[in-house]
């Protein structure tokens, strides 16, 4: 979800919604191991029903990971899927139901975002395998230069996977469907913690991403009269909005399942007496043998051996809803109090913020308490509005543009405030930078000058020139530094000033071979405060792997700092203008007056007194809110609805709402097809994916539709320091002329890319040892029914229809779909399991989802409680102050509030103290 670092600010502000997972691993006696008991208790403490794995967020890292070397084959990457789903199979332990959703076929709201990440995917791809071919172009010609054979280079390149293939519609999404029916086959034959369990397998032929394919399915399963209240959910996934669709589904026992990508692995630790990676010297337990490895060492080690772990965490839901629970309460409120309709609201707030649908209001970041303003608005005019903004997945679109309407009169102020913070910040970088260089400029004039970057040749090689400047030797810089290509650097190319590592290493490559003298580095004096102007210009793009915190989301950034005049066409893009520093000019100046004008002049290329523009780009993005919150609440709403610009409105812009209705604004329409989005999503470079009829579409000069594959595109950094996090100004694709284009080629498709073009059905599969076995091979496979309803008295409450598999063949030999020469684990052996089409329950209006919690629901024991601090009162004699959770009697007893009954729900929490903002501090929760 397109909420920057919204996992972070959660954690932050709720720390008690987050804690660690509990793993067995196996054990190693000698050179045997021995395997976990995964039909044991939970080593967490408790049992969990269903696990559900957006499939996409495993195996993208499974397919090109960042932490160790990429699997060389397809195969090998298919195992890699394996081993990490068995993993996390293993700290969860579902005993009913394991739901794996790969992204198929995206609404087209999500196919822009898609494109834009998939051409920039390209791009940075190609350039990566041209930084290769240089940087052995270069060493080629060091090596001839000393003689030495050229054919005998250890380093190999490799072309970059190119992992646009993670598509729906290509050979390996097909096979990746294979596998993961082959594997979980195999896993029922041979594993017996797998024997009552059940798994649907929804692969990327039926359409809809991963996470709301498993929304659709929860959904369905609460709508039946016989669903169990009380089961409990775990969801993977590293999305932040898989935290907002566990809230949606109003079922109290949630958990989001996810990597630690704060954990610190000590790669990047380096032991200066070993030379070996993963501690330091006062932690080295190494012997003091004079031996030291050198990096290349050091890397190979690192590769090939084992370490801990990435450690995994849960957010539990049911905590955040208790803290939910008083943030959404306020004394102004007038209307019934209603918790399940509140974290509704709170859902849809969030929107606002950030989303993988819409670009956020330039207004509003996460970053800036974006959230916490809403809510205070919320609170606000809790005293007008007569009842809550949602209710079942439909806003009230008058009580919608009541929030906006407030937010607008505090939008200048949000712009002023928030360059004076980035004024002092770049002050407070000149100042640190300043001083930092006047310490290195005294180590220089005490030590000499080394070439920043490298380590110090050794003494006895000839590497000093007259000019005092010690270079490189290229034998020990050569690994180190075509290693190097392999990191992401190439990210911020755009910017001029910035020269990127790899361009500073081949200057000190060519000068070197070249025998030339390499010019000393600039020194930039204390007065000057380095990469900023002094006037406190913003710091310039910078280099660099992303953040962990920027790997979860990614956003559009504010406009208005680092901007380039950039159009929404791409055709009238023209050249920013650079500040001194080489970054881009900011020429919308969201602080000063008149920022309005200059937005919509230079981002969307209109004049400046054009209101009714701005109106109706603002009516385009309240009816992208409404399709957003059905989107999670309800469903998809409509398969061709987008918002068709790249840039958000200011809050100013929306006025007249009120006659906006919801529930009238969409035409459900039809998916894309899978090369449809292929040929909507990918770029000519990745066209290998792509069916070769298709290609000449996207080649051919005189393509009707060649427009739509821009080789060059600009990127907007629209506020923000990296190209990544920028916006990619590509054209938007008119569906019309892409499927006219298209139809002239389908003839030329073979069967078989014919077959991966077309919608599949989800598969459930079980074992022979299944309560459900025997009632689906008789109806099925003895009596030749082509539908069988399932009865969840015997599928342990799973409902839904099954029909025959084309694939299946009852007690056959399970082979691997891939190349598994070598592989032990995967033996032919003889299938023990069950497959089946499994089609979900129809959810009709009249059994539409609805924002309450279930009759028969027992809510978990709470787990907040308030701790007074000096000098505030506690429980008795007063209420708890504004911002504190209750907490239940001494005796055990659940408050009002948290009824465990539906009929009881409605009752609002302990009636809070008056709002004092003083006493909103962390010091109030328990943690």
């Amino acid at each position: 979800m397109g909420v920057p670092a919204m996992f972070r600010w959660l954690s932050q502000k709720y720390p008690k919604i987050v804690s660690s997972v509990q793993e067995e691993l196996p054990k190693k006696v000698g050179d045997a191991v021995i395997p976990v008991d995964r039909t044991g208790p939970n080593p967490n403490g408790e049992e969990f029903d269903n696990l559900y794995l957006d499939m996409n967020g495993i195996v993208h890292p499974c397919s090109h990971p960042e932490d160790k070397p990429a699997p060389k084959t397809e195969a090998d990457m298919m195992l890699a899927i394996f081993e990490y789903t068995d993993r996390v199979l293993g700290m969860v332990r579902p005993r009913k139901l394991l739901y794996m959703a790969v992204d198929g076929v995206a609404p087209r709201a999500k196919m822009n975002q898609q494109r834009s990440r998939r051409f920039r995917s390209a791009k940075e791809a190609k350039e990566k395998d041209d930084e290769r071919a240089e940087f052995q172009k270069i060493l080629n010609s060091q090596k001839a230069s000393r003689g030495e054979d050229i054919n005998s280079l250890e380093e190999v390149v490799e072309k970059t996977w190119d992992s646009n293939a993670i598509t729906p519609g290509t050979p390996f999404m097909h096979l990746l469907a294979e596998s993961l029916q082959y594997w979980c086959a195999y896993k029922f034959t041979t594993d017996p913690s797998w024997k009552d369990m059940k798994v649907i397998i929804s692969d990327a032929s039926v359409p809809g991403e991963g996470e709301h394919k498993i929304m659709n399915f929860i959904r369905s399963q609460r709508a039946m009269p016989t669903h169990d209240p009380n089961t409990s959910h775990v969801i993977y996934g590293l999305d932040a909005d898989l935290i907002m669709l566990s809230l949606a589904t109003h079922e109290p026992y949630f958990r989001v399942l996810r990597e630690d990508v704060f954990f610190d692995s000590g790669k990047d630790k380096v032991c200066t007496r070993c030379g070996r990676k993963g501690h330091i010297r006062t932690n080295c337990e190494f012997p003091d043998d004079g031996k030291k490895l050198t990096e290349e060492e050091a890397d190979a080690e690192w590769a090939t051996s084992e370490h801990q772990l990435k450690p995994f965490i849960w957010l539990h839901t049911n905590i955040l809803r208790e803290y939910l629970a008083v943030e959404m309460d306020t004394p102004k409120r007038k209307f019934k109090y209603d918790l399940e309709r509140s974290l509704d609201d709170w859902v849809f707030m969030c929107f606002f913020v950030g989303n993988d649908f819409l670009p956020h209001l330039p207004s509003l970041e996460i970053r800036d308490q974006g959230i916490d303003l809403l809510i205070s608005i919320w609170r606000d005019l809790a005293a007008d509005m007569d009842d809550y903004v949602t209710k079942d997945g439909f806003p009230d679109m008058r009580r919608v543009q009541q929030i906006l309407s407030a937010l607008a009169t505090r939008e200048a102020g949000i712009f002023k405030k928030r360059k004076e913070v980035q004024d002092r910040q770049a002050a407070n970088r000149a100042r640190r930078e300043a001083h930092n260089n006047a310490n290195k400029r005294q180590r220089t004039d005490e030590n000499g000058l080394s070439a920043p970057g490298f380590k110090r040749a050794k003494e006895t090689t000839d590497t000093y020139t007259s000019a005092g400047i010690v270079f490189f030797d290229p034998k020990q810089a050569q690994s180190k530094e075509v290693r190097n290509v392999h990191k992401d650097i190439m990210h911020t190319r755009d910017s001029q000033a910035n020269k990127s590592a790899a361009a500073k290493l081949k200057e000190l490559m060519k000068a070197k071979a070249d025998g030339t003298s390499i010019p000393e580095p600039e020194s930039v004096p204390a007065s000057e405060p380095a990469s900023e102007s002094a006037s406190g210009a913003e710091t310039p793009v910078h280099l660099g792997k992303r953040k962990a915190d920027d790997i979860e989301d990614l956003d559009n950034g504010t406009p208005g700092r680092n901007t380039p005049v950039v159009p929404e066409s791409p055709t009238q893009a023209t050249e920013p203008k650079k500040n001194d520093d080489g970054t881009p000019e900011d020429t919308i100046k969201l602080w000063e007056e008149g920022y309005e004008e200059r937005y919509y002049e230079q981002k969307f290329g209109v004049a400046p007194n054009d209101i009714a523009f701005r109106n109706k780009v603002a009516r385009q993005y309240a009816e992208g809110l409404c399709w957003v919150l059905a989107y999670y609440m309800q469903g998809c709403p409509s398969w061709t609805w987008y918002f068709p610009h790249h840039y958000a409105p200011f809050a100013a812009d929306f006025v007249g709402l009120e006659d906006m209705d919801p529930r009238k604004l969409f035409e459900k329409g039809k998916p894309f097809h899978p090369y449809e989005q292929l040929m909507g999503v990918l770029p000519t470079a990745s066209n290998h994916a792509i069916p070769e009829p298709f290609r000449v579409l996207m080649e051919d000069p005189n393509s009707s539709i060649v427009d739509f594959y821009p080789e060059d595109f600009p990127i907007d950094l629209n506020g923000k320091k990296f190209a990544w996090q920028g916006v990619a100004v590509l054209p938007f694709i008119d569906e019309k002329r892409l499927l006219a284009a298209m139809a002239t080629k389908y003839p030329e498709l073979s069967d078989d890319e014919r077959k991966r073009n077309e919608f599949g059905k989800e598969t459930l599969m079980f074992s022979q040892e299944c309560s459900l076995f025997d009632d689906v091979e008789r109806a099925l496979y003895r009596k030749g029914q082509q539908k069988y309803r399932i009865d969840p008295a015997k599928s342990r409450a799973l409902h839904g229809d099954v029909e025959p598999h084309d694939l299946f063949v009852m007690d056959s030999q399970l082979v691997p779909p891939f190349d598994a020469d070598g592989v032990t684990d995967f033996e032919i052996t003889q299938d023990r399991s069950m497959r089946v089409y499994y089609e979900m329950p129809t959810v009709t209006s009249a059994r539409a989802h609805k924002s309450i919690l279930l009759d028969g629901v027992k809510l978990p024991k709470p787990a907040l409680g308030w701790v007074p601090p000096p000098g505030v009162g506690g429980w008795q004699g007063g209420a708890p102050p504004y911002g504190a959770p209750p907490v239940p009697p001494p005796a055990g007893q659940r408050p009002a509030w948290m009824a465990n009954s539906n009929q009881q729900h409605g009752a609002p929490p302990p009636r809070q103290a008056p709002n004092n903002s003083s006493l909103r501090d962390e010091r109030f929760y328990r943690i």
